[in-house]
């Protein structure tokens, strides 16, 4: 069973959606690295019973970005902001006038405080 990162994102998005059992599970292989057998241990079920809660729970992570798609709305949000702070920067470097840097101040602001909603 390879590692996708991907699914760290969607439990950050979806936890709240899954069982106890899927969270624990999903938590210790991705973002704590641990093993099947350390896992199995540790909730005190078996390797079989942690790879099956991890498959249904990576199952259902996936189905629920496919009809809700937050996690890649977020991700494409965040690229936008990038650029949206790139080209602020490139304006910035321009020697414009007080009143157009007050202007991108005033966008660097808003979007600041777009970036701490999402």
């Amino acid at each position: 069973m390879g590692k996708d990162l991907t699914i760290s994102m969607l439990l950050d998005f979806y936890r709240h959606l899954l069982t106890d059992k899927q969270i624990d599970a999903l938590d210790l292989y991705y973002n704590q690295d641990l093993s099947l057998a350390e896992i199995a241990e540790h909730l005190g079920i078996t390797r079989q019973g942690v790879r099956d809660n991890i498959k249904r729970g990576e199952k259902q992570l996936f189905e629920y970005e496919k009809e809700l798609g937050l996690a890649g709305k977020f991700s494409r949000i965040t690229q936008k902001c990038d650029n949206i702070h790139t080209r602020l920067s490139q304006l910035k470097r321009m020697g414009l006038s007080d009143s157009a840097n007050d202007c991108i101040t005033t966008i660097e602001f808003d979007l600041e405080q777009i970036e701490n909603i999402v």
